[in-house]
């Protein structure tokens, strides 16, 4: 049976769907970023603006744990946009290389490849931030601690 332009469509669309899973869980990726975003700048809110704050003996090194946490998460969401930029490419070029009927294979590979390694490295960000999170939270429980 000879392949139709048909079939060589429906291929492309079922392959370019494993891309578009991959686009979707980088979408929830940079939504969980952006809610510990919210979260770091509500601490720092409450820690710069309003009065009882400003006898916190430790605000401070709080502030500088908040600013590390932050521009961790800020790394998470660049490695995350690029790896959803990456994956976006990935399957434009599936697409232009069967309108081109080129072999587009090679950079195809590189792209989805990236955008995967891209992936990894915005998790390990988040991981990062998620560790100092924790630490902080363990010191400030340990200087507010009335066994202290």
């Amino acid at each position: 049976m000879p392949i139709t332009p048909l079939d060589t469509a429906a291929h492309i669309v079922q392959l370019a769907l494993t891309p578009v899973f991959l686009l979707s869980g980088v979408a929830s990726l940079l939504n969980v970023f952006s809610s510990r975003l919210a979260r770091v700048s509500d601490q720092v809110n409450k820690l710069v603006y309003e009065g009882e704050s400003l006898k916190f003996v430790g605000r401070e090194a709080r502030l500088r744990a908040l600013r590390l946490r932050s521009r961790v998460l800020d790394v998470a969401v660049v490695l995350a946009a690029l790896a959803g930029a990456s994956t976006c490419a990935a399957a434009l070029v599936l697409f232009l290389g069967a309108m081109r009927a080129s072999s587009a294979a090679g950079l195809l590979f590189l792209l989805f490849g990236g955008a995967v390694i891209l992936t990894m490295c915005a998790l390990a960000a988040f991981m990062l931030e998620m560790l100092i999170a924790s630490r902080g939270l363990r010191n400030l429980s340990e200087q507010n601690s009335p066994l202290n």
